[in-house]
């Protein structure tokens, strides 16, 4: 079964910064484009970040210069790297594929207190 597992989310005080980890089998990141996205409570699912299968990457306007998105192909695993975190960016954190070709995985809660 092709899993995506998500890791790394906490409680943080606004301007602090989490590193969280997505891992997933070799054939979800082979050949395809990786995104971050994030949900908070009562909002939709939203893009946060994307980055292409040779490391190219793109921002949401609202993450811009305080995320950084990578990956590790050899270790299928695929990072977002947040700092200077404000209580908007509160929410359950997920990732997938750019076009979200899989079952989404559990998530990782990240709360930002003010």
């Amino acid at each position: 079964q092709v899993q995506l597992v998500e890791s790394g989310g906490g409680l943080v005080q606004a301007g602090g910064s989490l590193r969280l980890s997505c891992a997933g089998s070799r054939s979800i990141f082979s050949g395809n484009n990786m995104a971050w996205y994030r949900q908070a409570p009562g909002k939709q699912r939203e893009l946060v970040a994307t980055i292409t299968t040779v490391g190219s990457t793109n921002y949401a306007d609202s993450v811009k210069d305080r995320f950084t998105i990578s990956r590790d192909n050899a270790k299928n695993t695929m990072y977002l790297q947040m700092s200077s975190l404000k209580p908007a960016d509160t929410a359950v954190y997920y990732c997938n594929t750019r076009r979200g070709s899989y079952a989404w995985g559990q998530g990782t809660q990240v709360t930002v207190s003010s």
